[in-house]
């Protein structure tokens, strides 16, 4: 089974600076692809950012230049430096990992708990 643990949200102010990060605890699988999601009040959950284990990103459009993800493979983990934040960044970010079971050879995708982002003045 995959664990995957978030960290690092909270309240910011606009304009401000925040990292999340997020572990994996996947033994017996091997992770493809890291990122994170989103999902503000009302609305789906979208993509925010992924990244493969060769380290190619794939950001949503709406955070390109503000979100840069980065990816630790040896500790299995991903983190999410967010500048510049705005109010409709506020949502709840999801961390996500495309896996793959070392045994039975099938993809699975974990989602972890989730962690509240609030920007407001």
């Amino acid at each position: 089974q995959v664990h995957l643990v978030e960290s690092g949200g909270g309240l910011v102010h606009p304009g401000g600076s925040l990292t999340l990060s997020c572990a994996a605890s996947a033994s017996g699988f091997s992770i493809y692809v890291m990122g994170w999601y989103r999902q503000a009040p009302g609305k789906q959950r979208e993509l925010v950012a992924t990244i493969t284990s060769d380290g190619i990103t794939n950001p949503a459009d709406s955070v390109k230049g503000r979100f840069a993800i980065s990816r630790d493979n040896a500790e299995d983990t991903v983190s999410l430096q967010i500048d510049s934040l705005k109010r409709e960044d506020t949502a709840v970010y999801y961390c996500y990992a495309r896996v793959k079971n070392y045994y039975n050879h099938i993809e699975s995708d974990s989602w972890g708990q989730g962690t509240q982002v609030t920007v407001s003045s």
